[in-house]
């Protein structure tokens, strides 16, 4: 009960997301977006301040704590903040009508993108600290420590993903966010092989295994796609949806935080059907590719289509 009550405190981040929008011209919406989402690097905070917590005071201090900042935070949110009645969606728009984005598809799309670079983002952050102990050996701390080359990145770096997505445009920043994310995940999925050839001289073996180096470096680059694509998402929103960011922004989250939660069971169901620990990125590889198939055929190509009768035009000029 006490963990239903607290998942309905994280909804305060579709309604922030829409009020804190709304305070700045669609130029820089992506950049404040994106400021107000770097909250996610909470997430590697926890990794770090939480286990010291345990440590120190036992693991009762620890929501004590948290519920402490909650408080501090929503005071200061009282006393510092107001409302502007221009802000309000226009009294003429029902609840009902809002809810019709569901019947878009193009709503149903930034859901499939987000579920990768936020659901996905908070799968392989609870996944990682395991796939080091396991894959690399390493013990509980380091693993922990190493997992945050991912985690914090992915949060901290959203506003940077925002402040691009102003300049360049969403499409284009998560059109290359899926590209990073599709190859770096394809290298990482490669699982620990060995194979013989038959060779003139004889056989020769060969061993292809990722380095914790090298891996590492692949995660901190996933890390920062992903950071830079949860910002992208949500300026599609507010440029598509600007008087509906509130609702479109909760539905998408919604169907990011249901991959967060679905992912890590299929994770752990790939691993014990197949005994490779690196099918979880082999599964990352495989939706990502699904969402670089979607948004071919749904804006690059269109917007390929747009542009050739108006070239045709230019040259008959």
């Amino acid at each position: 009960v006490i963990g239903l009550f607290v998942g309905l405190a994280g909804g305060s981040f579709s309604v922030g997301i829409a009020y804190c929008a709304r305070w700045f011209e669609k130029s820089r919406q992506g950049m404040a977006m994106g400021v107000f989402g770097a909250g996610n690097s909470g997430a590697a905070v926890t990794k770090l301040v939480a286990p010291a917590i345990v440590v120190a005071y036992g693991w009762t201090m620890v929501p004590q704590v948290y519920a402490a900042a909650m408080l501090v935070t929503a005071l200061l949110f009282w006393f510092f903040t107001y409302d502007d009645p221009a802000h309000k969606v226009p009294s003429h728009v029902t609840v009902r009508e809002q809810l019709r984005a569901l019947k878009d598809p193009v709503v149903w799309k930034y859901c499939q993108y987000y579920s990768i670079v936020f659901g996905g983002y908070v799968a392989l952050a609870l996944w990682m600290t395991k796939y080091y102990v396991s894959e690399y050996g390493f013990d509980l701390k380091t693993a922990a420590l190493l997992a945050t080359a991912f985690s914090l990145p992915g949060g901290v770096l959203r506003a940077v993903g925002g402040w691009l997505s102003d300049h360049w445009g969403a499409h284009r920043v998560t059109w290359w966010v899926l590209w990073v994310s599709w190859i770096c995940l394809f290298l990482m999925s490669y699982p620990n092989t060995e194979f013989t050839v038959q060779t003139v001289n004889g056989p020769q073996t060969w061993h292809l295994h990722l380095t914790a180096e090298v891996f590492t470096v692949l995660l901190f680059i996933v890390g920062v796609a992903f950071a830079f694509g949860k910002a992208s998402v949500f300026k599609y929103i507010s440029d598509d949806y600007p008087h509906n960011i509130g609702v479109i922004s909760g539905i998408v989250g919604l169907i990011g935080g249901l991959g967060g939660f679905l992912l890590p069971i299929m994770f752990g169901a790939l691993v014990d059907l197949t005994g490779i620990r690196t099918s979880a990125f082999m599964l990352m590889y495989g939706v990502v590719w699904v969402s670089l198939i979607w948004m071919y055929f749904t804006e690059v190509r269109k917007l390929d289509l747009m542009m050739k009768p108006a070239q045709a035009a230019d040259t008959l000029e």
